[in-house]
């Protein structure tokens, strides 16, 4: 891991140094006088073995162009103003990119860089609570893709229990969840009178896990088990703020993911599928008995660190709303100016919204969307649940679909967002013909004007917590 911008200016600085041209550079690495551009300018994330082969070009060291100072303080001005250029909150301004040229002075730049920082200062002052957890929200996803979304020590974690009940290879039963929870000193209960906004309740003095009775087609008992003791198998204390609360609201279906999808059984499957290019998250789905959005989270988790594959995934109600999000392949989510990508809106052209218009709604979705960025190539599938229909996608860059299933799809569409043009602005006839003869009445989301709710553990009422345990301190009937 490093970071992009500075390793390209340390790599500009070196070849001036040595008064080598772009191109003299790029024949002496095998890559176009372009493509050296780009890495100068921190648009291109390098490989070790690139990175050597530069640093040989170079007559440098690999561990001198990663060094984390910038070069020089003309240098540390222009990675800053590259950075503010790239951010959410500039993007959103719509402004004009500043080239970073020798003619642009430092007076110029550190005044831009002013007015980025006032921008800032405002947003954050009219910034509420959920404001605040939405940057740590996007400060937590930028970690996962740094990473690959892959946790290896949550992985041993994971290991490790699933060897306490001897469990190696396919679905993890209900039988054994039970097993793994009387492992970690616990016994399960179900309630009806589970209080609103938990999930569930654990009784650490008396080692009693309490999950709520459902009848929900779509909610797997073993999921409540093994989130509640997730959390104990990681050792989580009350969060201090929203920003650890969301952590270790990751971390514990991490581990959750990891036992009913356990790497060692896992890895082979996905290494096996793409020999023979047909990768799917059905597949996994099918072969550990569980939901598809797991298995498309678990797929994020493997795929990446085992094959080099780079994923996007993607959770996007019918009415076209952001819900959740990851990547680390450069697909352009989209986002607010905090970087938050949840609650935006997705392109009407891209997979995730095309799946609601497709005539078989049940057979997985496939199609290639020409970006911005890049040809994308995404798979998407239809949940129903009780809060209406959301679509659950995965996707990568153009030049890995040779290992997916349903690369041979006909379906292709062209997206220009952030271009309002694309999507958002209405056709000029249909905005001439209706503009100033219509009114629709909008409906309100009931969280237009709540506040994120308080407490240790945000939503859940403490009081009613406490009454609960206190009323149940004769062991109920435990659950298989």
């Amino acid at each position: 891991m490093y970071d992009a911008l500075t390793v390209g200016h340390r790599i500009r600085q070196r070849r001036r140094a040595l008064g080598l041209t772009l191109r003299e550079l790029g024949v002496r690495i095998d890559r176009a006088a372009s493509r050296v551009s780009v890495i100068e300018h921190g648009g291109r994330d390098l490989g070790m073995a690139e990175l050597d082969r530069i640093a040989a070009a170079l007559e440098t060291t690999t561990a001198e162009l990663l060094r984390e100072d910038s070069p020089s303080a003309r240098a540390e001005r222009e990675i800053r103003l590259e950075r503010v250029q790239r951010s959410p909150l500039y993007a959103n301004l719509r402004l004009p990119a500043v080239p970073v040229r020798a003619s642009l002075s430092d007076a110029a730049i550190d005044a831009i860089l002013g007015l980025h920082r006032e921008l800032e200062r405002l947003h954050t002052e009219r910034a509420a609570t959920p404001e605040e957890a939405r940057r740590a929200n996007a400060a937590l996803r930028g970690d996962m893709r740094a990473r690959g979304n892959y946790y290896p020590d949550i992985e041993l974690v994971a290991r490790e229990l699933l060897a306490s009940v001897n469990h190696d290879s396919g679905p993890l039963s209900q039988r054994l969840t039970g097993e793994l929870a009387r492992h970690l000193g616990f016994s399960l209960h179900t309630d009806a009178e589970i209080p609103a906004g938990a999930l569930s309740i654990t009784d650490l003095e008396d080692g009693r896990i309490f999950i709520p009775i459902t009848r929900s087609s779509t909610t797997d008992p073993r999921t409540l088990i093994l989130q509640a003791l997730a959390s104990r198998a990681l050792g989580h204390t009350p969060p201090r703020d929203y920003a650890e609360f969301l952590r270790q609201r990751v971390e514990a279906n991490y581990l959750t993911g990891a036992l009913l999808i356990p790497e060692a059984d896992a890895v082979p499957r996905l290494l096996a599928a793409k020999a023979a290019r047909e990768l799917s998250v059905e597949d996994l789905r099918d072969a550990f008995g569980v939901g598809y959005e797991t298995a498309a989270h678990r797929f994020t988790n493997l795929i990446t660190r085992h094959t080099q594959i780079p994923v996007h995934f993607l959770r996007t109600h019918e009415s076209g709303v952001l819900v959740k999000a990851y990547e680390n392949d450069g697909a352009a989510l989209p986002s607010d100016v905090l970087g938050a990508v949840e609650g935006q809106s997705v392109c009407r052209w891209w997979s995730a919204r095309r799946v609601f218009l497709a005539d078989d709604q049940v057979s997985p979705y496939a199609q290639y969307t020409d970006k911005p960025a890049g040809t994308f190539w995404c798979t998407s599938h239809i949940r129903v649940t009780e809060r209406g229909r959301f679509s659950l996608s995965v996707g990568t860059r153009f030049e890995y679909t040779r290992w997916f299933r349903g690369r041979e799809t006909s379906h292709r569409f062209t997206s220009r967002c952030p271009d309002p043009a694309c999507c958002r602005t209405p056709p000029e006839a249909l905005h001439a013909r209706w503009a100033h003869r219509t009114f629709p009445a909008a409906r309100v989301p009931d969280t237009l004007l709540h506040a994120l709710p308080t407490g240790v553990f945000p939503g859940v009422d403490e009081t009613d917590v406490y009454t609960f345990l206190e009323r149940r301190t004769e062991p109920t009937i435990e659950s298989e």
